[in-house]
């Protein structure tokens, strides 16, 4: 499976000029302009030659300016649609007799893993790691479909340490939580299309508040990234009417896999008390 364009674009961004740069996030965040408009009108609506587009995409692998805006129009056939014209079109090959969602499904999930393999910033991943390991406190907030991923999140940071919190949780408000994030801090927030409003804005002030910021998306023109310390693109294709997330699971369990072994025997020991505070509280199951 070829890599996407925004995960040719995240795997190459530092070793880009800065003209490069501007014509990538251009790119991400205008994919149907990219994709049926010329380059000559292209580059002038974004104010860069048309020359630095077609070094864009030689920059990131493509052969051509062309092949780019094809994996774009490829993107927009796969993320255009509504969740309900998703949902309409299983439908219909529902009806017309076709079986083969399961496996087209479960496919699509074993490629979405290929690729964070094969894309993942490592170097990355370990320094942000390490600046949620030394944090004060850790804030971390999902809404909409990330709702979950962040409560599975939160569930197992706490294993291993106190001071990890969900935001804006149970009717909580986000912006407590908010209020006394400073540089010692950092905000970990989970958010795809369709995207949060309070995702978004949340992280937005906690960068302007000095915290360190983690933003966990599937799309490079997502509007936290430009507010993020550490951004991370995780693919999320599939024939569902819905954006997969086991890529997001992966990695956020792998996470805090890395953590707990930064932790030492400090973590250890949290693990343990808190399963015998289960125990003797019987919500776990000893028979």
């Amino acid at each position: 499976m070829n890599a996407s364009f925004e995960h040719r674009l995240s795997r190459n961004f530092d070793g880009l000029s800065d003209k490069l740069r501007q014509a990538g996030e251009y790119v991400a965040a205008h994919p149907v302009d990219t994709a049926t408009r010329s380059l000559r009108s292209v580059a002038q609506e974004s104010g860069l030659a048309p020359a630095t587009f077609s070094r864009l995409a030689r920059a990131i692998g493509y052969q051509s300016f062309e092949d780019l805006r094809e994996d774009m129009r490829e993107k927009i056939g796969q993320r255009v649609n509504s969740f309900a014209e998703r949902a309409e079109r299983l439908q219909a090959a529902h009806e017309a007799g076709e079986t083969g969602f399961f496996d087209a499904h479960v496919g699509a999930c074993q490629n979405n893993l290929e690729t964070l393999l094969r894309d993942i910033d490592r170097p990355l991943l370990e320094r942000a790691v390490a600046r949620l390991d030394g944090a004060r406190n850790v804030l971390v907030f999902g809404a909409l479909g990330s709702t979950g991923v962040v409560e599975y999140l939160a569930y197992m940071a706490h294993f291993c340490t106190g001071n990890w919190i969900i935001g804006g949780r149970m009717g909580a408000s986000l912006g407590a939580a908010l209020a006394d994030l400073d540089a010692r801090d950092a905000f970990l927030v989970v958010t795809k299309p369709p995207f949060s409003t309070r995702s978004i804005e949340a992280a937005q002030m906690a960068a302007g508040q000095g915290a360190y910021v983690v933003v966990i998306t599937d799309s490079h023109a997502c509007p936290a990234l430009p507010h993020a310390s550490a951004g991370f693109v995780l693919p999320s294709n599939s024939p569902h009417f819905y954006s997969s997330y086991v890529a997001t699971l992966v990695f956020v369990e792998a996470m805090i896999g890395m953590l707990v072994s930064r932790a030492g025997p400090a973590a250890r020991a949290r693990i343990a008390r808190v399963e015998e505070s289960s125990r003797r509280l019987g919500e776990t199951w000893d028979g």
